[in-house]
């Protein structure tokens, strides 16, 4: 029976309920082939080779090929801590009451449910007013206590976004702006830590929703994966049809939300959201994934063949 012991001179099993008897002779099925429905030892991993190598993210898979091993523990890396806050005179948490021309925050509860799907012990620093001294205090005390501390908002050119400002005032600045669309302002920094010798990662994202979306999927994702202790992987982009035109600036890359559907001919084609806004939020939770669109490419035709990623390798 499933999980007994291959009893001494035999290589192959036959089941139970693809026999018959004729008599006191058991008659057997053809086209069987030697060693089927039998388990060798050896045959997932040899002995002495490598089950699971260093920078891999433990999964259930994982975990279960440790277990099956008999492994009963492994020395992983602990969580990357993060702080998150949002920045914005104009917003409040969900449950505040709205006052003329402020809406519900909606970056900060997004991003820490994308941290938290990635493992990190996340903590939330609530929103921060529009005051430079305000942000440069926050964002020296939170280094204190953790790897990574992430923003929303105040990160590009107008009289009150304060946030670049205020790391270069109290840490330095490594880059600002990135060639993408949703997403340009995009700025990444260390401050240091009141621990000598210890600095904090910074990473300060637009005020948009989906362009946080997208700036985490492609920034924020893959660094924090490095400060796990994992080899980040480019997700993979999966070739389908264009069913819409669409025009683009040379030089920049820009994502576009689609949903998928099956065409008359089997084909897979990428539909185009009909609201383009970075405020749109049905834009993500309508849709299935981004079509990626290169530097090099102006513009694309329904018909094409575009690269789709999909949510699901984004989060």
């Amino acid at each position: 029976f499933t999980g007994a012991p291959m009893p001494e001179g035999c290589d192959t099993v036959f089941m139970q309920e693809d026999v018959r008897l004729d008599g006191a002779a058991v008659i057997l099925p053809p086209g069987l082939s030697a060693g089927a429905n039998c388990r060798p030892a050896g045959e997932d991993l040899p002995a002495g080779s490598l089950a699971l190598s260093a920078g891999r993210l433990m999964s259930p898979e994982t975990i279960a090929l440790a277990a099956a091993l008999g492994v009963t523990g492994v020395v992983v890396r602990r969580r990357v801590r993060v702080a998150v806050f949002s920045t914005g005179n104009e917003i409040v948490s969900p449950g505040a009451p709205l006052g003329p021309a402020q809406l519900y925050d909606s970056n900060r509860f997004m991003l820490q449910a994308l941290l938290r799907r990635l493992g990190a012990a996340v903590t939330d620093l609530g929103i921060l007013p529009d005051d430079r001294a305000a942000i440069s205090a926050a964002l020296r005390d939170a280094a204190a206590h953790h790897d990574l501390i992430l923003t929303s908002g105040g990160v590009s050119t107008g009289e009150e976004d304060h946030v670049k400002a205020a790391v270069e005032q109290v840490g330095s600045l490594t880059f600002w702006r990135l060639a993408i669309k949703p997403g340009r302002p995009v700025a990444m920094g260390v401050i240091p830590s009141a621990r000598d010798g210890e600095a904090a990662a910074f990473i300060g994202l637009p005020g948009n929703p989906v362009a946080v979306f997208v700036t985490f999927a492609h920034v924020v994702r893959p660094f924090l994966t490095v400060l796990a202790g994992a080899k980040p992987e480019r997700p993979l982009a999966l070739p389908v049809r264009c069913a819409f035109p669409y025009k683009k600036k040379a030089g920049r890359r820009e994502y576009v939300r689609v949903a998928l559907r099956r065409t008359p001919d089997g084909a897979v084609e990428a539909v185009k959201h009909p609201r383009d806004g970075a405020g749109v939020i049905t834009s993500l939770t309508e849709t299935d994934g981004l079509v990626e669109l290169p530097e090099a490419i102006e513009r694309v035709a329904p018909g094409d063949t575009v690269a789709f990623l999909s949510y699901a390798l984004l989060r």
